[in-house]
C-alpha cells in the first residue's frame, strides 16, 4: 500500500533471536534447560527445502516487492539438526535469489548457531531502479572484507539486519553509508518479556530479570536509514513498532562516488585484492549413481 520496492526485516526474525543465552547460564555443560530450549528452537527453525518460506514468496510476488528476511535456517544439506543465522533475499517474482548464512555468530550466539559460508555474499538489482542491494547480518557488518565483497559487486544499497537495539545501529549505519558511498538501511526488531509465547520452554527463567517491568525491552528497535554522505534519512526509531518508509535517490550515490569509490577509482586491485570462496558448505559430497 505504501509503494515500497524493497521491504526489509531484521536478523533472526523468523522464528526469533536466542535471547535465553544471556539469561539462563547457557555455558553450563550438559544443561537440561539448554537442551530443552535448543530442541524447541530447532523445531521452530526454517527449512527452505521443505517450502517453509512459500507464503512469504507468494506475498512478495503478489505485491511485486523484493524482501530481505532474517531467518534461523535448519538446512537439510547440513543434516537438518543444526541452525544457521541466514539473510534471505526474495525478488519481486517471489523467487529466493540468495541465502546468506552469517559468517561468524557473535559471542554467545555460537552456542545456538553454526558458522556460515560465502555462498550468499551476493548482490541483487532492484527492478525499476538503478539500485543494487546487498545484505549482511548484525556484527558481520563490522567485517571489512565482507563489506568489500559486496562493494566489489556494485552494491549501493546496503541492508544491515539486526535483532535490535539502538546501540547496535546508531554508530555503524552512518559509517556504512559513508564508507560505501551508499544508502545504508539498518533494520531491527523489538522484544519485550511479554512477547515470548507462553509455550516457550523455561519462559520464566528467560524473562525473570524483566519480571514486573511491563514494557521492558530485551531489544528496543533502532531501525534507521542513512544517506551516502552519512547523514540521516531516518534516524533510529526506538521503543516503538513502526513501518519506516524512505524515498531514496540514486543520484546521491553517484554524487558521493565523485571523490571516493571503494571498489572503483579509489581502489588498487594491483596491490590489494580480495578472494571470496562462494562454495556452499555441505556435510558430505556423494559420488556415483543414485539409487
Amino acid at each position: 500500500e505504501r509503494g515500497c520496492g524493497v521491504v526489509c526485516f531484521g536478523e533472526a526474525l523468523v522464528p526469533g533471536y536466542p535471547f535465553w543465552i544471556e539469561e539462563t547460564r547457557a555455558t553450563e555443560w550438559n544443561s537440561r534447560v539448554q537442551k530443552e530450549v535448543h530442541a524447541h528452537y530447532l523445531d521452530q527453525g526454517v527449512q527452505i527445502e521443505a517450502g517453509h518460506l512459500e507464503g512469504v514468496c507468494a506475498a512478495a510476488k503478489a505485491k511485486r516487492v523484493c524482501v530481505y528476511l532474517g531467518i534461523i535456517e535448519r538446512p537439510k544439506g547440513r543434516g537438518g539438526h543444526s541452525l544457521y543465522c541466514s539473510y534471505v533475499f526474495i525478488d519481486a517474482a517471489g523467487t529466493i535469489r540468495s541465502v546468506h548464512r552469517k559468517l561468524m555468530p557473535t559471542y554467545g550466539e555460537r552456542l545456538a548457531w553454526g558458522v556460515g559460508d560465502g555462498h550468499g555474499l551476493r548482490v541483487h538489482g532492484i527492478p525499476g531502479t538503478k539500485f543494487t542491494a546487498g545484505g549482511l547480518n548484525c556484527w558481520e557488518n563490522w567485517m571489512p572484507l565482507a563489506r568489500a565483497a559486496l562493494y566489489a559487486q556494485g552494491e549501493d544499497l546496503h541492508v544491515a539486519g539486526w535483532p535490535g537495539s539502538e546501540h547496535n545501529t546508531k554508530d555503524i549505519t552512518p559509517f556504512l553509508a559513508k564508507e560505501g558511498r551508499s544508502y545504508a538501511v539498518s533494520v531491527s526488531a523489538l522484544m519485550r518479556a511479554e512477547d515470548f509465547p507462553p509455550a516457550t520452554p523455561h519462559r520464566g527463567a528467560i524473562v525473570a530479570r524483566f519480571a514486573g517491568a511491563s514494557g521492558a525491552f530485551l531489544a528496543n528497535g533502532g531501525s534507521c536509514v542513512a544517506a551516502p554522505d552519512g547523514s540521516w534519512v531516518i534516524p533510529p526509531a526506538v521503543g516503538e513498532e513502526v513501518l519506516l518508509v524512505a524515498d531514496v535517490d540514486h543520484r546521491r550515490v553517484r554524487e558521493e562516488r565523485q571523490n571516493f569509490d571503494p571498489s572503483g577509482h579509489y581502489s588498487r586491485p594491483d596491490v590489494l585484492q580480495l578472494t571470496v570462496n562462494r562454495t556452499r558448505h555441505t556435510a558430505a559430497a556423494f559420488k556415483g549413481a543414485k539409487m
